[in-house]
């Protein structure tokens, strides 16, 4: 799409929960593109619905490396390249599910969102003074196979959302995306360490 528009993209496939790929994703797309003035980090996982008692340590372990290591990792080597090279942005991918909305059944995936908008809150106050701002975004349902439960269809999901979200629908990938570029633009140049709720008041 990005190609179609008369951009350039890279896709380097990474590990997020190995620091040293993490380190060469950075380090390549620097090499490739000059540098890093904005990141992303959106890499996350959902985890089997179930309650806390009957989730298994390795599900634990990897909804916790994926969704909170693998932000921390990507964080902490972009921060380093920013703080050398003039600042930057970085906006990292939360949840309602979490700090804003307790749910059952996903319990551990929710920890895990709330520990990302902890780490963005210490981060930006740890880097603005390096130029680096550092904000999230905390997406409610949003069209894409995350959002279904276990056995739901795309029909089923958006009738259970339906009713409980005031707007009466799941947000498009696109909604969030503009959320994200907004952070990440001089447009929101005094936001620093915020977490943006985009969810059709759907949270309390």
């Amino acid at each position: 799409m990005i190609e179609r528009e008369g951009g350039s993209a890279d896709a380097i496939p990474t590990d997020v929960t190995d620091g040293g790929q993490v380190a060469d994703l950075v380090g390549e797309t620097v090499r490739r593109h000059g540098g890093l003035h904005v990141a992303v980090n959106n890499a996350g996982m959902l985890g089997p619905h179930r309650p806390l008692a009957d989730l298994d340590e390795e599900s634990w372990n990897r909804l916790v490396a994926t969704n909170l290591t693998g932000t921390w990792l990507c964080m902490k080597h972009e921060i380093r390249h920013m703080r050398a090279h003039g600042g930057g942005v970085i906006v990292n991918v939360a949840s309602t599910i979490g700090a804003h909305l307790t749910l059952p059944m996903l319990g551990a995936y929710a920890a895990t969102k709330t520990a990302i908008g902890t780490l963005t809150r210490a981060a930006a106050k740890e880097n603005i003074a390096h130029g680096i701002r550092i904000n999230a975004v905390s997406p409610g349902p949003v069209d894409t196979p995350m959002s279904r439960l276990p056995g739901e269809t795309d029909a089923d999901r958006d009738a259970r959302i339906s009713a409980v979200v005031p707007m009466g629908r799941v947000a498009t990938t696109a909604e969030i995306a503009e959320a994200i570029v907004w952070l990440a633009s001089p447009a929101s140049s005094y936001t620093v360490g915020h977490d943006l709720v985009v969810d059709g008041a759907g949270t309390p």
